[in-house]
């Protein structure tokens, strides 16, 4: 058995649910796993946005206008007239029951419940048009299986334990929600955002699936993305830990905390696209392809903080004094260069810069550089593969490098350029690595 997540823009629409649909059924007895209806969550937390600040009527406004999207698809989606009627009183249900939120004191278990819906609705429009299609599907409610334990992590033995049973009644195909999840108090909660690729990897890792499979409508996915390198090419399969380094660097079809239940479990995840569903994707496992440099990869808007003191030379417990102001302010380091009496750190995370540079003040002279970018080359970065980062560092001569980092990982090395040299860096090291 396979476990098959599809996104919310693979959702987005009634001719993409009916594609998705004619995709999940002919693939087999498997576990499809859906995100809800693209733009969903993020106008549910408009909703609850508005009723933490008791505005009725904005609730009401935004309530009405997602209910009215749902009523359109509804209209182009199913052939018959039972089918529109049982879905049309599915979604009114949930819309009554925002509504009534309205007049009701709102707060953190609220909000999740909220958030919850779009999942809830898919996956019922989903199945209905299954149904409708001829095929024995079986809806597999997420919040009967999927729980956080005391420490808001999986509950790993408790998914496995629920949802096996779940998979012993016979069905064509089953299906259930990504991203929701009930917490330790047994509350209706959430996996964060990319939840449904963690759904869809907890699952797979529970039941010990042949494979997991990503599927996202990746041409929608890139439209806004600049091309700064001619004649690319798919990447068709990666280790784990590439995998893991490039979700940081802005792959958009896999998010970061997918990776951590397949890998363990040792399931490959292949990424596919439902706008070319014969294309092979990417597969993603623990076999490592010696000697060989995958992919290279940018994330722009990088800020750097240096810190310079005398007080660091034989000293013990600077870093540590650093670290902490950095931790107190939730903001994580990215990369990070030392000298015998500086330190260069980048983040990516700067609603707080102004508040770290004035405590780093305590320590000595700080100075900042923004309008940064990072760029990574993935692949086998073993340091006994003699000449490799000589290639790369030969494609950035002409290059002015702010920091590099290598050794910390065995997947990438990493520069830090101004962004406006990240055009030229990119293509330096494509026509280097891979022409």
């Amino acid at each position: 058995m396979k476990v098959l997540k599809f996104g919310g823009t693979s959702v987005g629409t009634a001719s993409r649910i009916k594609k998705v649909a004619g995709l999940a059924a002919g693939a087999g007895r498997n576990l499809v796993v859906l995100s809800a209806m693209s733009g969903t969550t993020n106008t549910l937390e408009e909703i609850a946005g508005y009723l933490y600040n008791r505005n009725a009527d904005g609730a009401k406004d935004t309530i009405a206008r997602l209910e009215s999207k749902y009523l359109r698809t509804i209209s182009e989606l199913y052939s018959t007239e039972e089918s529109r009627r049982q879905c049309t009183e599915y979604v009114q249900a949930i819309f009554e029951g925002l509504t009534a939120l309205t007049r009701e004191l709102f707060g953190p278990v609220q909000e999740k419940m909220v958030l919850a819906q779009g999942e809830l609705l898919s996956s019922r429009m989903m199945e209905l048009y299954l149904r409708e299609q001829g095929v024995d599907v079986l809806l597999l409610p997420a919040l009967d299986f999927m729980k956080l334990d005391a420490q808001g992590e999986p509950d790993q033995d408790y998914i496995r334990s629920h949802l096996l049973p779940m998979l012993d009644a016979k069905a064509d195909l089953y299906l259930t929600q990504g991203y929701i999840c009930r917490n330790a108090h047994d509350e209706v909660d959430n996996l964060q955002r990319g939840g449904s690729d963690y759904t869809a990897s907890l699952a797979g890792a529970a039941i010990g699936a042949e494979e997991i499979q990503i599927w996202t409508d990746i041409d929608g996915m890139h439209d806004n993305d600049p091309r700064v390198v001619d004649n690319t090419r798919a990447v068709r399969h990666l280790h784990f830990d590439e995998a893991a380094e490039l979700a940081y660097f802005g792959a958009k079809i896999l998010h970061p905390t997918c990776i951590q239940p397949a890998k363990y479990a040792n399931i490959p995840v292949r990424l596919l696209s439902t706008m070319a569903p014969s294309a092979p994707g990417t597969l993603i496992d623990n076999t490592p392809d010696s000697g060989t440099i995958k992919a290279v990869a940018a994330k722009d808007n990088i800020a750097v903080i240096k810190i310079k003191s005398s007080r660091m030379l034989l000293a013990h417990g600077f870093l540590r004094k650093v670290f902490e102001i950095f931790e107190s302010y939730r903001t994580s380091i990215d990369m990070i260069c030392t000298s015998e009496v500086g330190v260069s750190m980048s983040i990516d995370d700067t609603r707080y810069l102004n508040e770290i540079v004035h405590h780093l003040k305590k320590y000595g002279t700080v100075s900042v550089d923004l309008d940064m970018c990072l760029i990574c080359v993935v692949g086998d970065m073993d340091w006994e593969n003699v000449g490799f980062e000589s290639r790369v560092m030969d494609a950035m001569k002409e290059i002015p490098v702010r920091m590099v980092g290598y050794g910390g990982s065995n997947y990438n090395i990493s520069f830090l350029v101004k962004e406006e040299d990240k055009k030229r860096a990119l293509q330096a090291l494509s026509a280097q690595l891979f022409a």
